[in-house]
């Protein structure tokens, strides 16, 4: 199994890592392209916004040659779990969700259009038998139906598709919180023995962020677009779906949602926040600059600090979870307890550098101006 993970990560690192800068030039050319037009813009130059093409091409390219390799092998059997349906489901919604972000990337779509494209995309893989089976509650065992699984899953997808779309707002930030949450699930599907299938899809999607997450990090060469984070954000879900399928244990049924639980939650309070604000339901659709990222930059923190406490977040989330399942809910909170107080403890003295540093910064702006001042 190693071997095939190893194979995985490598084909989609190397593929994706190579042809970004094609997707550079692409952009540039059909002018695929995001101006720094408004407030919400963190960007203040024009920047290419194709890369989510390489990190599509980089996971397909990985996948298909395992499948067909490991199939060759007979390690796998495409037609167990009906998995040759579920693929095909999968591949049919992440193509729907592909060209219609794509299409807003290049030209421009409102944001109705973009959820109908998700609510198909999510329709299509539950057809193809891609379906939350089990939800326990202690004591009560499973609960709902049929009917009740497949409005959970079809809300699941598009639900975490808008969640890691609407982070997508920093350098780097989407696509780094992305991987760190698909570290974490491929560390909680090994422990828990998850389908092999699962494993690959989550390695191989580790690998293209890991390729593309050069030309993304602060300071960016490309975005990810519309395109990429609506793929990550579908392929998670679905990804997760896969992994936690047949288990009745209640901590690998919720991981997701642990590990996810930083862009699930700013998805959810853009929600409320939204509605409260606009008076509408209709005013979910209204973007705004209030999401996390951009509190913690009116707060005073970089772009690049801001994306690595996000970060350090997201791993702690994905840490406790791994914990939880190798050793226990009680050790799991013992460690959440102790990172929190460690961070009361530095925070403070953190937080006093980050004022002197931007201090200095002033003061030296302020020399500059002098000294123009003078010279003219």
């Amino acid at each position: 199994m190693w071997g095939d993970i190893a194979i995985a990560f490598t084909i989609a690192f190397l593929t994706t890592f190579m042809t970004t800068p094609y997707t550079i030039r692409l952009a540039k050319k059909i002018g695929a392209v995001d101006t720094p037009k408004d407030e919400r813009r963190i960007n203040k130059v024009t920047m290419t916004r194709l890369g989510g093409l390489a990190v599509i091409l980089g996971f397909l390219v990985s996948v298909i040659y395992l499948l067909v390799a490991m199939s060759i092998e007979k390690k796998i059997d495409l037609r167990e779990n009906d998995y040759h349906l579920k693929l095909l489901g999968f591949a049919i919604g992440g193509l729907v969700i592909g060209i219609t972000c794509f299409y807003d990337d290049v030209k421009g779509a409102p944001a109705l259009v973009k959820l109908i494209a998700q609510i198909i995309a999510a329709c299509v893989t539950v057809k193809c038998g891609i379906i939350i089976e089990n939800v326990t509650i202690p004591f009560m065992g499973k609960i709902g139906s049929d009917i009740f699984y497949k409005i959970l899953t079809i809300g699941w997808i598009i639900g975490v598709t808008n969640a890691i779309n609407l982070i997508d707002g920093l350098d780097g930030l989407s696509t780094g919180i992305t991987l760190i949450s698909c570290i974490s699930l491929l560390i909680i599907f090994s422990l828990n023995g998850s389908p092999l299938m699962s494993i690959i899809l989550i390695t191989a999607l580790s690998g293209a962020l890991v390729g593309f997450l050069p030309f993304n990090f602060n300071p960016a060469k490309t975005f990810i677009g519309d395109t990429g984070s609506n793929f990550l954000g579908y392929c998670i879900s679905i990804i997760s779906i896969i992994g936690i399928a047949k288990t009745y244990t209640a901590i690998v049924i919720i991981a997701p949602i642990i590990v996810l639980a930083l862009p699930i939650f700013d998805t959810i309070f853009a929600i409320f926040r939204r509605i409260i604000k606009g008076h509408s339901i209709k005013a979910i659709m209204q973007p705004d600059a209030n999401h996390l990222h951009h509190k913690m930059l009116k707060a005073g923190f970089t772009q690049k600090q801001s994306v690595l406490i996000l970060y350090g977040i997201t791993a702690i989330l994905g840490i406790f979870v791994i914990i939880c399942m190798d050793s226990g809910i009680w050790k799991a909170l013992s460690f959440a307890i102790m990172v929190i107080i460690i961070i009361l403890v530095g925070y403070k003295e953190f937080f006093k550098q980050r004022l002197l540093e931007e201090s200095d910064e002033e003061d030296k702006n302020i020399q500059k101006i002098d000294e123009n001042k003078e010279n003219q």
